[in-house]
This record gives structure tokens, sequence and C-alpha cells, in this order.
């Protein structure tokens, strides 16, 4: 199983120099020690003083490593908002955007990555439920979404399209990001409901695929009221 320090990117603490990977460790206990504050009290019991005595270090280091309040939850998660459009930047020539960016969630699935939401962590768990309890955190998910990610992969493929049409580039984004915003959302409710990722893994996967050829192949007539 992934470990919950990944819901940024990769990383590989024994490549790093030790001036790195002591930062990185700073990051991560601090992260750690806000998460398990916060989901014993409470988002807005805890102080960013009572996170920075918990994990032994000043207030001002908490605020290097994590700006806000809200970043000590969201910020390691938000490193995932490129990746939609990295998968388009990175794919193969002859290779659609649709195709990268389902190859790029099931390797993600595959690989129990957090920011596809197939991940029975208990840290993991708790973050999730942190945001979808926190008004806050949850009105920061959805914004960063919406800003971050959708501007992030318009741009890319309005920057790849040989027609440069805006409209279709939008519409584009918005059919393939709510796509991943369905499957995570149904992965989430999987792991809160106490499945074990890796059982959930067979079903995930096909539903994914199924997911994703809705949005190759179009709804057509899905759903035609009968006469």
């Amino acid at each position: 199983m992934r470990p919950a320090q990944d819901f940024g990117p990769d990383v590989d603490l024994d490549a790093l120099p030790l001036r790195e990977r002591k930062k990185f460790q700073t990051g991560m206990r601090i992260f750690r020690t806000a998460v398990a504050l916060f989901t014993e009290r409470g988002f807005d019991q805890v102080s960013v003083a009572e996170i920075a005595a918990a994990a032994e270090v000043s207030k001002m280091t908490v605020f290097n490593y994590f700006p806000t309040k809200e970043d000590l939850v969201m910020g390691p998660m938000e490193q995932h908002l490129d990746e939609p459009a990295q998968a388009v930047r990175d794919r193969a020539p002859g290779t659609s955007a649709v195709t990268a960016l389902r190859e790029q969630f099931l390797a993600a699935l595959e690989r129990f990555d957090p920011a596809a939401g197939l991940n029975d962590d208990r840290i993991v768990l708790d973050v999730v439920r942190l945001i979808h309890r926190t008004p806050a955190l949850t009105a920061r998910a959805t914004h960063g979404f919406d800003r971050l990610a959708h501007a992030a992969l318009a741009a890319e493929l309005l920057a790849q399209d040989p027609a440069h049409d805006e409209l279709t580039a939008r519409v584009a984004t918005a059919q393939l990001l709510a796509v991943r915003v369905a499957l995570i959302a149904a992965n989430h409710r999987r792991m809160l409901a106490g499945e074990r990722a890796a059982d959930a893994l067979p079903a995930v996967l096909e539903e994914a695929r199924r997911a994703f050829a809705l949005l190759e192949h179009g709804l057509g007539d899905y759903c035609t009221r009968a006469a």
C-alpha cells in the first residue's frame, strides 16, 4: 500500500541530499501532527501554535512549510492538480487526450495513489473526512480544483489543438475532469464505508475503464425518454 506521505508527488528519500531529506521529514511530521490533532478535536478547534508545539517546531517553521492553516491539510493534495495537464503534455504521439488521462488514472489506481481516491491508509481517510466535515476545506478543495486544475488542463489542450478552438478546449476540460471527480468521489465512498483498497481494485479499474469509454464514445441516445 502506498504510504500516506505520498499525498504529494513521489519522493525517493534515499536519493535526496541529507538537508533536503530532513526538510521533507520535518514537513511530513508537521503534516501528520496537524491531521492527528484536527481529527481528534476538529479543524477549527486547533491552533497553529498547538500544532507547532506538538510537532516540536516553532510556529514560524510551520508557516515556512505551510503558509496557511488550510495548507496543513490541502497543500500536499494540491500538488496533484496539474497531473491531468501533465498527462496531456507528456503523452506519446498519436495518443488522444482521453487515452492519456485514462491511462494516467488507471496507473494511479494500481499504485493506490491517494489522489485517485483508492487508498485505505488511516491518515489518508482522516484527511478525506476532514475535508468533508469542514466547510472551509470543502470550499478550498472545490475552488482549487475548479480554478487551478481546469485552467491548467484547458490551457494545455488549447495549446496542443491545431485548430486552437477555445470552446472545444473548455468543454473537453469540463468533461475530462468531471469523469475523474466522479470516479474519485466513488472511491472515497468505498474507502469511508470500510472497503479495503486491494479488494476494491478490480471493480474500481473496471468502473474507470467504463467511465472513460463513455467519455470517449459519447452518451448518444443514453436515457432517451420513452414515447
